[in-house]
């Protein structure tokens, strides 16, 4: 296993000192990194540890916040924060902007291989930066095919692979079609993986509070969803070139 180090970066977004946390591989090279974005509730240690994993594959990875570091364990207030936020595209934006900036300051970084990788709101925070034209080598997403404004997608200038739980109620079949109509119709090199029978945030582990409907941990899923995460990665963004 690749030694690493990790710290806190701290940084203004959407009003708030947001708290992200960065993994570095061993070494001072430059590597290309990967921007991580967590589900609704916000980052925690799930997406912690991810980044983690990613730097013990060579990449520097960056997993941001959404809520100014607070974890919104409490559905409402959750739906309350994220609902507004995912309405507005340019809010959205603006915190993966804010991310994107701190994680091309970290001298490793290799600023033209960087990839977005997002869960849920953070998934969409992803696509939004691909639909405002930042040159990213790939957008990767779970429980995100959300869907842009008119016309915005053609600014995506990366492949996009999305997964979602065919049982998923947050993101039915309805809306996965709207999203991969909006995919084709902008020429995005897109793909779609449905794993069957899972629902939304199949890929996080249970939690100790209260969620919405539809939410459940897919075992199963969740490692396959990682693997397809980490291979397309590797498609795109090599860690050697």
């Amino acid at each position: 296993m690749t030694t690493i180090t990790t710290r806190t970066v701290e940084y203004p977004a959407d009003g708030l000192t947001m708290i992200g946390h960065l993994a570095l591989p061993a070494g001072v090279d430059r590597r290309p990194a990967v921007l991580l974005g967590p589900e609704g509730m916000g980052l925690s240690d799930v997406e912690r540890r991810r980044a983690d994993a990613l730097a013990e594959l060579g990449y520097i990875a960056l997993a941001f916040d959404l809520h100014g570091g607070r974890y919104l364990g409490d559905p409402e207030e959750m739906l309350a924060r994220c609902l507004p936020l995912l309405a507005d595209p340019d809010r959205m934006r603006d915190i993966g902007h804010a991310a994107l900036d701190v994680l091309r300051t970290e001298p490793r970084t290799d600023p033209d291989r960087i990839a977005a990788v997002g869960y849920g709101t953070g998934g969409a925070v992803g696509l939004e930066l691909g639909r405002g034209g930042v040159s990213l080598r790939a957008i990767g997403t779970v429980n995100a095919t959300t869907t842009g404004r008119p016309g915005e997608a053609a600014r995506i200038r990366c492949p996009v692979w999305a997964g979602v739980g065919s049982k998923d109620p947050i993101m039915p079949p309805a809306q996965r079609d709207a999203f991969t109509a909006e995919m084709q119709a902008a020429g995005v090199d897109w793909r779609l993986t449905v794993y069957g029978g899972a629902l939304h945030a199949f890929h996080h582990p249970p939690v100790a509070h209260p969620v919405v409907p539809g939410v459940g941990y897919h075992p199963r899923h969740a490692q396959r969803a990682w693997r397809d995460v980490v291979d397309l990665l590797a498609e795109c963004l090599p860690v050697t070139e």
